[in-house]
């Protein structure tokens, strides 16, 4: 913690008011001066929620979900006005605060006419962190069927979406009573669980949870108990959050929502058995492996070789040794093979390189430089005004070296192909298009905070020179993988005719790199 910080938080603890001049608060730190911005942007949102005529479609809509007032109130819920730039007007004109401060605290972009707010016509949940500093907002759309209907504060100084969890600074208390902390999926599930009288429970942005975010619950609870929605992606989150609850020596358990997709919508049908889940959660390995009996067939080797694959993933990161015998010894009675067999290929798959990172990858808190740079150059070709142009300048540098590993690589093929039908672009047209898994990072590429450009020309620049560096990214990544495979090809026994052949066309694919590398 900085000073003022820390300064603020032992004031707290001892009952000493602080009282802080215009002077001193010139001498804060950047990241005091962030916390400052974002609490009156809290105050200013939720005072338009509950005072002003322009929040009361988003009260309407929170009271027709069962949301409370007195859940608004410690919530702090607002609404952000639909108007440009009334935040932006409200914090320079009436808090004196500078363009710059603005625009760190990720509440506003530049646009032509001058800065405008990040957040328009939203309902906001303020991120706070457990220190009650507020880190930033997450904001919902009241239409139910708009292309984005969240969107959080980008990455600042303060605000890091993989170290923070929502409703903590609320219910970290019970959290630290029940030794529990039962993890959900998004705002509403936080909010309808404490209108029930839940108190340990919080949310991730996103669902798998990453390692900073474990360090952060361990502080309060020894149990970690996941409430995701029950689909596929919801069990996938779980076995990815295994990973890092695990190597903190946690107890991992879940609930699985009775009459409902998630808590939310159980709670709202019925109350009383979702309680009842809460309080019979169960051992997160007996879940796992209860569902895998339900997919797969036991009768057959295809049935059994499906279960003890995906079992013994997850079944290898537990540290007790104890504990993993207990569940080895109940696959092997559960797919009725002997316990020397699943020990055995326990050992066998442990024996693969990365077995258990390639089964279940951990959640990292950072993202490489290149898909940071994807995301930006993506960016730039959706909010530019020549979508076609910006997009051929950037294709023309990367056809030869971009792959279709991650979303926003998959996204620019979209758009090429798009534009080899058509010239004419209309965004929300094109999302409505994309596939489901793709539309979350489309819409951030829409609204993410570019930087004010003199003119189309320096825009069209811009994709170019971003465009150029991914481009020596991915070449000298496939360069490195070309050397591995040549390294591997040499060391191999066999037809040295052949493996020369292969060598040969290794090299001359190297070659063509490199030379790719020095003209870039």
């Amino acid at each position: 913690m900085e000073f003022p910080e820390a300064l603020r938080l032992l004031a707290k603890r001892t009952g000493i008011e602080l009282i802080s001049s215009r002077g001193m608060s010139k001498q804060t730190s950047q990241k005091e001066r962030l916390y400052e911005v974002n609490s009156f942007a809290k105050e200013y949102y939720h005072y338009v929620l509950t005072k002003l005529p322009a929040g009361k479609r988003a009260m309407k809509y929170l009271i027709d979900r069962g949301v409370t007032q007195k859940v608004i109130e410690t919530f702090k819920l607002g609404f952000a006005p639909a108007t440009g730039s009334a935040l932006v007007k409200y914090l320079l004109e009436k808090k004196k605060y500078t363009r710059e401060d603005v625009l760190d605290a990720g509440l506003a972009f530049s646009g032509r006419s001058g800065l405008i707010d990040f957040f328009r016509g939203r309902l906001l949940f303020p991120l706070i962190d457990h220190r009650d500093n507020v880190v930033g907002f997450a904001g919902r759309v009241l239409e139910a069927d708009a292309p984005s209907k969240y969107i959080n504060t980008r990455e600042t100084l303060i605000y890091h979406k993989g170290e923070h969890v929502f409703g903590l600074n609320i219910t970290k208390d019970a959290i630290r009573r029940e030794n529990q902390a039962i993890i959900v999926e998004g705002e509403f599930d936080v909010l309808s669980c404490f209108e029930h009288g839940i108190g340990n429970v919080i949310a991730v942005k996103g669902t798998a949870l990453t390692e900073n975010q474990v360090n952060l619950i361990a502080r309060f609870a020894e149990k970690i108990t996941f409430c995701f929605d029950d689909d596929k992606a919801g069990q996938e989150a779980i076995k990815r959050s295994l990973v890092v609850v695990e190597k903190k020596g946690l107890t991992p358990t879940v609930i699985v929502p009775p009459n409902g997709k998630d808590p939310d919508e159980a709670l709202k049908n019925d109350p009383g058995q979702f309680k009842k889940a809460v309080k019979e959660d169960v051992g997160v390995y007996d879940y796992l492996l209860t569902r895998l009996l339900k997919i797969y067939d036991t009768k057959t080797a295809e049935g059994k070789k499906a279960i003890a694959d995906e079992f013994l993933a997850s079944v290898a990161l537990i540290q007790n040794e104890i504990i993993k015998e207990h569940f080895l010894r109940k696959l092997s009675n559960e797919v009725g093979t002997s316990y020397e067999s699943i020990a055995k290929e326990l050992q066998r798959l442990l024996g693969k390189t990365n077995f258990v990172k390639a089964t279940i990858a951990a959640p990292k808190a950072k993202r490489p430089r290149e898909e940071m740079l994807e995301e930006y150059l993506l960016a730039l070709i959706v909010q530019s005004d020549q979508q076609k142009v910006a997009l051929q300048k950037a294709i023309k540098l990367l056809s030869e070296v971009m792959t279709k590993e991650r979303a926003y690589q998959k996204i620019l093929f979209h758009l090429l192909e798009h534009f080899e039908k058509e010239d004419h672009f209309n965004s929300q047209h094109f999302g409505n298009n994309l596939p489901q898994e793709l539309t979350t990072s489309y819409d951030t590429s829409l609204l993410f905070p570019l930087p004010a450009f003199e003119s189309q020309e320096k825009l069209l620049q811009e994709v170019e020179k971003k465009a150029g560096e991914l481009k020596e990214i991915y070449i000298k990544k496939r360069m490195k993988e070309l050397t591995e495979e040549i390294q591997a090809k040499e060391r191999e026994e066999g037809d040295e005719s052949t493996m020369e052949q292969h060598l040969v066309e290794l090299r001359k694919k190297y070659s063509h790199l490199a030379s790719q590398l020095e003209t870039s």
